[in-house]
């Protein structure tokens, strides 16, 4: 671009944040026009793939591995190799990248931190530009915080005990409306990726360490190959060693699910596993299982374990393919928050950790998440103590697994059900995170967990899923009834009342809960299903 010229990203209705030119310098957006101009045109023609997907499973009703794979699945290959600072994942913390978390994340003790810009973070022009502020801060070693209600001062910890850093940028189905190439929204994916690698990627690469990310909600092995080309491009515009990038992949959708193998193909060089979430994974299901009747129905959303059959041959899977690839099998969350005024309540929160954790240890999983750094430590012992002195397990093969497609999909194989309970905690929860999420924060501490936009996400799926399957729940305070859209309304309506009386008048207006409420409704009960809640959510975000 010539000297003086002006850049091509235009900046669109945003309120300035402070210093953001250090992050949107004209070298950085040019970048970003480049990617936007090469990619976004692949990305668009897999949006219209997962439709042409979505329209197949609700004509069939199935899934299957994929035929012309086979030789992928079959082939005797591996990904490239890991780099130290990520050969010992046992346990990773995940949060937003506002500057409170990232310090604490850096001093977690934690191996690994996934920097979230997706589902623990909305969308706000503040959060955009305010995360990527604060992990060049944090590399810098110049970030502080100070508390402005309890005072309280935070600052990094030793350099040497920073975790490794895995930036999660949004989802492919997300633009940045505040970003505009030739007058088209960028992709929220390619903003947040963009950025981060040309800040840091040398800056990573000089600390010993890289450019790492976590690749959330892909739903098949050509959206891989559309980020592995963009790893590609971005490392020769930046002047970066080829296969410097390490990504990992959430295998969150059920479509991803049968094309684990070949998500690790088309990223090989860059390849360094993949994870096992929950919330996610079964809002895919119920997404694309919508309308193939009482077999895809789920019951409430807490009873799904992972020790669901079909959750089990998911994971499974997810080990057995990784470890014979060479990439690390990464476990779900541990969303639990600590209550240190009752030590009774705590310990029962601990030993549910305990329990999850030391399941995934000892089913071969190399690590696994916390929300929390009060659960680093309790995660830890569980890898500790099969692991050893190890950095992983990727050792271990898991030869004896073998999952067939019907066992992915074997949904009614759970003998739990829907209950009234589970309809009212859905209203409840979905309501609780809406509101905050519409406030800008999009990691929310409701009833004891720390949830994110996927929690969401399951909540509305499921009550959009048992309106429209009949579900009859036997528990009602009217007894046996159906879930319908005037039952679902009269919950929520009374959730909304006990809100506001509990946050008094002017608390409640100060709030987002009318909105909230009018929102969640909007997606739960409208015929036609939104593909993802934080779509509309987006155009309601100041």
């Amino acid at each position: 671009m010539p000297a003086g010229a002006p850049s091509a990203v235009e900046i669109v209705d945003a309120t300035p944040v402070e210093r953001q030119e250090e992050v949107l310098t004209e070298a950085a957006l040019d970048f970003l026009a480049a990617l936007h101009r090469r990619f976004t045109p692949s990305r668009d023609e897999l949006m219209a793939q997962r439709a042409e997907r979505r329209a197949e499973i609700a004509r069939t009703s199935t899934l299957d591995f994929l035929p012309n794979t086979a030789h992928i699945r079959d082939g005797d290959w591996q990904v490239a190799g890991c780099p130290e600072a990520l050969q010992d994942r046992r346990v990773e913390i995940t949060g937003p990248t506002d500057r409170k978390m990232t310090i604490n994340a850096c001093n977690s003790g934690a191996k690994v931190w996934l920097a979230d810009f997706e589902d623990a973070s909305a969308p706000t022009w503040e959060n955009v530009v305010g995360g990527q502020l604060n992990l060049i801060s944090a590399y810098e070693r110049t970030i502080d915080f100070t508390d402005e209600n309890s005072g309280k001062s935070y600052e990094l910890g030793p350099a040497e005990s920073m975790p490794a850093v895995v930036m999660r940028p949004r989802g492919w189905h997300l633009n940045e409306r505040h970003l505009r190439v030739d007058g088209e929204q960028v992709p929220g994916a390619l903003v947040d990726f963009g950025l981060y690698f040309f800040h840091n990627a040398q800056r990573l690469l000089d600390m010993g360490k890289g450019p790492y990310f976590y690749l959330p909600k892909l739903e098949s092995h050509l959206e891989a190959r559309l980020w592995n080309e963009i790893f590609v491009f971005a490392q020769d515009y930046c002047g970066i060693p080829q296969g410097t990038v390490r990504a990992t992949v959430l295998i969150e959708t059920i479509t991803a699910a049968y094309e684990m193998d070949e998500i690790l193909y088309e990223l090989r060089d860059h390849a360094s596993g993949l994870n096992a979430g929950r919330w996610d994974y079964l809002f895919s299901i119920v997404k694309n299982f919508r309308d193939a009747g009482s077999r895809f129905v789920l019951p409430d959303r807490n009873s799904v374990t992972m020790t669901a059959p079909f959750m089990r041959a998911y994971t499974e899977l997810l080990v057995r393919t990784c470890h014979k690839r060479g990439a690390h099998a990464i476990g779900g969350m541990a969303a639990q928050i600590p209550n240190r005024r009752d030590p009774e309540a705590n310990e029962k929160a601990f030993a549910k950790v305990r329990a999850d954790k030391d399941r995934e240890a000892a089913d071969g999983f190399d690590g696994s998440w916390v929300a929390h750094p009060d659960l680093v430590s309790v995660a830890q012992e569980s890898f500790d103590a099969v692991l050893g002195d190890r950095p992983n397990q990727k050792d271990r093969l898991r030869e004896d697994v073998e999952v067939t497609a019907a066992e992915l999909l074997a949904v009614d194989s759970t003998d739990a059900k829907p209950t009234y309970a589970g309809l009212r905690n859905a209203v409840q929860v979905g309501t609780r995170y809406i509101e905050s999420w519409l406030r800008g924060g999009g990691a929310v501490a409701i009833f004891g967990l720390m949830e994110d936009a996927a929690t969401a996400e399951i909540s509305r799926s499921q009550i959009w899923q048992w309106v429209n399957a009949g579900v009859v729940l036997p528990d009602t305070p009217e007894g046996e009834q159906r879930v319908t859209p005037e039952l679902v309304r009269r919950v929520a309506d009374e959730d909304l009342a006990q809100l506001r009386e509990e946050s008094g008048a002017a608390g409640f207006e100060a709030g987002e809960w009318q909105r909230a409420h009018d929102l969640l409704l909007r997606v739960a009960l409208d015929e036609k299903y939104e593909p993802f809640l934080t779509l509309p959510a987006y155009e309601l975000l100041d």
